[in-house]
């Protein structure tokens, strides 16, 4: 689990300060790879959620290709089984694929978004939103934070 403070420029981490441009760099000193993950990692730290970061692969296959997906949080919820939370800021055309195909081929994971804005098109060319295609692939997702319900499965 990391332990931080993002405040005003200044990280706290341990018995670390250090200054940052802005919360992206600080996040990727404590080992994220954006802000929304540093962002989430603290929620859960603050509600003393037992969790880990980018611990598992999960095999999938991309046509003429096998690939691993590290999803970004698990957290096990109380029937034993895993809970996967992935953040999204961007969801690419390529994050899409990938995430079709992960589903299609591991039905039985539950894996859930946080989207910085599911409201976002998933392109300048279309009016599907990232909601929108969570929906029609059957994804559950939130905005901002981890909502209280998933966390208390």
């Amino acid at each position: 689990m990391i332990r931080f403070l993002w405040s005003g420029g200044i990280i706290k981490h341990n018995n670390m300060r250090r200054r940052f441009k802005n919360q992206k760099q600080a996040a990727l000193v404590l080992g994220y790879r954006s802000g929304l993950e540093e962002k989430i990692g603290k929620q859960l730290d603050d509600l003393q959620i037992d969790y880990t970061y980018e611990t598992e692969k999960i095999s999938y296959v991309q046509p003429a290709k096998k690939r691993t997906y590290k999803p970004d949080f698990i957290k096990n919820k109380k029937n034993g089984e895993k809970l996967y939370i992935e953040t999204k800021g961007r969801l690419t055309a390529a994050d899409r694929k990938k995430h079709e195909l992960v589903k299609d081929q591991n039905p039985n994971l539950d894996i859930r978004f946080v989207f910085t804005n599911s409201n976002t098109r998933i392109s300048k060319s279309s009016n599907t939103t990232y909601a929108a295609w969570c929906q029609k692939h059957g994804f559950i997702f939130a905005d901002k934070e981890i909502p209280k319900d998933w966390l208390e499965e």
